[in-house]
């Protein structure tokens, strides 16, 4: 069975963005592939965080992961912090990584943009997401498009280092989803769906109310055609609004389009309004009920276990491919 890794940051509450471009794909995955499903806390670090808030949204974000479908018996959860081999692994990446490379990343670019000073762990951040993935011997990452320059980048640096020092690394490939895999922003539907958005009414959180979905939706950027179809590049705020419609729904755009035909944007969103707000209720549920469980830490114990053993296996072979420690008889 092959193996999938992905990770996300405990940065904010998971928006339908996230989850409709990753979170929901996961649950069909943990069926076909061995999932690893990873907190990645220490990439969150990489921007200045309160404690407090970080400690809040990491537990959230497992609540999260359990809410939307994820079966700890299919796949293993845990906290990136919890297993100390990332840190480890991520340093021994740095070593086989040319700073160049890592200021050719779009993200350091655009997030170092105007700053007087950034982290040196904001630089270093592709070769930690490099360490994540090879320790489990990952055939597989899906990630958005926004993070396909990161994977190009660990495929280098596995490839460097099996050429340099052993072939211990499995090259993985990037799984960039067809349908979904970037929902846009509901103000700027030119750009991707974020929680960091200053505007709130840019995203849909998977913890909004009802009436706080209602409200987004209604003030959703369409345009003044007031036509529900389908174009991308001519209509691309409601094209949005009706990707999200097909995917909560399981309908085909094409079938929307015809049950809106003759009808006006007010209708559509109220009917989107609908199919989201039922999408998201039954894991608000889920969630709510976990954050009061220790069901939660149950999981995440026996996954950081589970993931140690993994992990750790794969960084001594690390050290012994780099000539690190001592060779024990």
């Amino acid at each position: 069975m092959k193996t999938i890794f992905s990770g996300i940051q405990p940065s904010g509450t998971i928006t339908l963005g996230n989850y409709i471009g990753a979170m929901k794909q996961f649950v069909e995955l943990q069926n076909e592939f061995n999932c690893y499903f990873c907190i990645v806390d220490q990439h969150a670090i990489t921007v200045p965080q309160d404690r407090l808030e970080l400690r809040k949204n990491i537990r959230s974000l497992a609540a999260l992961y359990l809410a939307v479908g994820i079966d700890p018996e299919k796949s293993t959860l845990f906290i990136q912090s919890e297993v100390p081999a990332h840190a480890q692994a991520g340093w021994m990446m740095q070593c086989v990584s040319y700073i160049g490379e890592l200021e050719r990343m779009t993200q350091f670019k655009d997030k170092s943009e105007g700053k007087d000073a950034v982290s040196a762990g904001l630089l270093t951040y592709p070769p930690l997401m490099a360490a994540d993935i090879l320790l489990y011997n990952t055939d597989l990452v899906p990630v958005g498009e926004d993070q396909k320059q990161h994977l190009e980048l660990t495929r280098d640096l596995a490839e460097r280092f099996n050429k340099k020092y052993s072939e211990i690394f499995t090259i993985p490939d990037v799984r960039i989803a067809k349908v979904g895999a970037r929902v846009m922003s509901l103000q700027d539907p030119l750009k991707k769906m974020s929680k960091s958005d200053p505007n709130k009414k840019a995203f849909i959180s998977l913890l909004d109310d009802p009436k706080q979905i209602e409200k987004k939706i209604k003030s959703a950027v369409t345009d003044s055609e007031g036509i529900v179809k389908y174009d991308k590049e001519n209509k691309p705020g409601v094209s949005n609004l009706l990707s999200i419609y097909s995917i909560l729904s399981g309908k085909p755009v094409e079938e929307i389009e015809r049950d809106y035909e003759g009808k006006g944007y007010g209708d559509f969103k109220a009917g989107l309004s609908d199919v989201v707000i039922g999408a998201i209720k039954p894991i608000q549920d889920k969630y709510y009920a976990l954050m009061e469980s220790e069901e939660l830490d149950l999981v995440l114990d026996q996954g950081a276990e589970k993931a140690n053993k993994v992990a750790f296996k794969m960084f001594k072979k690390m050290e012994n491919a780099m000539g690190l420690g001592r060779k024990r008889k």
